[in-house]
C-alpha cells in the first residue's frame, strides 16, 4: 500500500510513527507542512522514507496560503497516487487534504486540535466540522478525543483509539546517580518537568507551585527541561522566587536521551491545561516514576490517585504545591507507585503492539472507500 504521511513538522512523535511505518511492507512518503520549530527531531528521517518537496514546508502555516497549498497538494497526490493519506493535525494537514477532495483520508488528532482548538472560534469550529465530514477514519490517543469527535457527529465505529505508547525496552526503571551526584542532589527529592514552555502546558503554574512548596520543604529540587516562547517569563519567575539554586535548567534534550533524566528523578510533573495520552507522562510511568499531573481527562486515563501518582486542580499553583507536599509525606509509597506505573504501561502502552492498530485503521479506511464506491 502507498501511504502519504502528512504532518505539521518533524518531531520525536513523527519519527516514532515514520520509523514504525518504515518497518512495514508499505511504501511511505512524508510531507511536512511547516518549517522546523523548537521541537524539531534531530534524528534523520528513517531509512526508506521519502520526503516530498512541495510548496509547503518552508514557513509557518497560514490560512491565507491554504488555496495555494491545497492546489500543490493535489499535484503531490497526482504524482504519488497514495492509496491512503494519513494527515494531522485536524485543522491544518487533515483540513487541506479534505479540501483536495482526496479519499480515503485517515485524520489523526494530536490531542489539543480537537480538545482545545476545535471550539476556539467560529472559523475553527467550521474547519473542524468540514474536516471530520470528509474523514473516513479518525485516529486518536484517548477517550476524550473520541468524545469530542462524537460531539461533531463523527461515527464512533470510524474512530480508532490507541495510546501512541513508548519503547518499553528503552524507557524502563533505573537510577541515574551520576546526574544527581553531579548536581549535589543525592539526598534531595527531585521533581522532573519536560513540557514545552508554552501557555497550554502551564510551566508558569509549575514554577509558582514549586516555589510555594519549597517554602515549606526547602530540600525540593526541580529538573526543568524544554524551551519555548515563554522563555523570558519563565526565567523571570525563577529569579523572582529565588529558585536558581533549586532548579537545574537542561534545555531541549533529544528524545532518546530523556531516559537518563527520568531515571534521575523521583516524581514527574505536568501542569498541562490540555492533553491526550501524553507521551512524556507515559515515558515517565514506564521508567517507574509516579506522576503528579493536572486533573484533566487525558491524564485521568493514566493516573488513579494513590496508585500511579496524584492529580491536582488544573491551573492552580496552590493545589500543585499542596499535592507536592502530600506526595513528599507519602515518600515511602513511591516505590510501590512506581511499580504500578510500570505495570500500567506494560499493559496499555507498548508501542510495538499499539502501532499495529494504526495499520488496521488504514485497512478500514480503504474498506469504507470501496464500500462507498460500490453503493454508487
Amino acid at each position: 500500500m502507498r501511504i502519504l504521511y502528512f504532518t505539521r513538522g518533524y518531531t520525536a512523535h513523527d519519527y516514532r510513527f515514520l520509523s514504525a511505518l518504515a518497518g512495514t511492507e508499505h511504501e511511505i512518503c512524508y510531507l511536512r507542512l511547516e518549517l522546523e520549530n523548537v521541537q524539531r527531531e534531530e534524528r534523520e528521517l528513517p531509512g526508506g522514507i521519502q520526503e516530498i518537496e512541495w510548496w509547503g514546508g518552508k514557513e509557518l502555516f497560514s490560512y491565507r496560503n491554504s488555496i495555494r497549498l491545497m492546489k500543490d497538494l493535489e499535484r503531490v497526490i497526482s504524482q504519488f497516487q497514495p492509496q491512503v493519506i494519513h494527515a494531522g493535525p485536524i485543522q491544518t494537514c487533515a483540513f487541506l487534504t479534505a479540501q483536495s477532495g482526496y479519499t480515503p483520508l485517515v485524520s489523526m488528532s494530536w490531542g489539543s486540535d480537537l480538545l482545545v482548538d476545535a471550539e476556539r472560534d467560529e472559523q475553527m469550529t467550521w474547519i473542524t466540522q468540514y474536516t471530520l465530514d470528509h474523514t473516513q477514519v479518525l485516529v486518536g490517543d484517548c477517550q476524550a478525543v473520541a468524545e469530542k469527535a462524537h460531539m461533531f457527529g463523527f461515527p464512533n465505529e470510524h474512530i480508532c483509539l490507541f495510546p501512541w505508547g513508548v519503547d518499553l525496552q528503552h524507557f524502563q526503571p533505573g537510577r541515574n546517580f551520576h546526574l544527581r551526584k553531579y548536581l549535589g542532589w543525592e539526598e534531595n527529592p527531585v521533581l522532573l518537568s519536560l513540557r514545552s514552555w508554552e501557555l497550554i502546558y502551564g510551566v508558569d503554574v509549575l514554577i509558582k507551585g514549586f516555589a510555594q512548596a519549597v517554602q515549606q520543604e526547602p530540600s525540593l529540587r526541580l529538573l526543568l527541561l524544554g524551551d519555548g516562547s515563554l522563555r523570558e517569563h519563565i526565567y523571570a519567575l525563577i529569579n523572582e522566587y529565588n529558585l536558581e539554586d533549586k532548579i537545574h535548567i537542561a534545555g531541549q534534550i533529544p528524545n532518546q536521551d530523556l531516559v537518563h533524566y527520568y531515571q534521575a528523578a523521583d516524581l514527574y510533573l505536568s501542569c498541562s491545561f490540555s492533553d491526550g495520552s501524553s507521551v512524556s507522562l507515559i515515558e515517565a510511568l514506564a521508567c517507574g516514576l509516579p506522576g503528579l499531573v493536572s486533573d484533566i481527562p487525558g491524564n485521568q486515563e493514566w493516573i488513579t490517585p494513590g496508585e500511579q501518582g496524584w492529580l491536582f486542580s488544573t491551573g492552580m499553583p496552590e493545589s500543585l504545591s499542596a499535592t507536592i507536599l502530600s506526595a513528599i509525606i507519602q515518600r515511602s509509597h513511591w516505590q510501590e507507585m512506581g511499580r504500578n506505573a510500570r505495570k500500567t504501561t506494560e499493559r496499555r502502552a507498548d508501542w510495538q503492539k499499539n502501532f499495529k492498530i494504526l495499520l488496521g485503521a488504514y485497512d478500514q479506511a480503504v474498506q469504507i472507500k470501496n464500500a462507498s464506491r460500490n453503493r454508487l
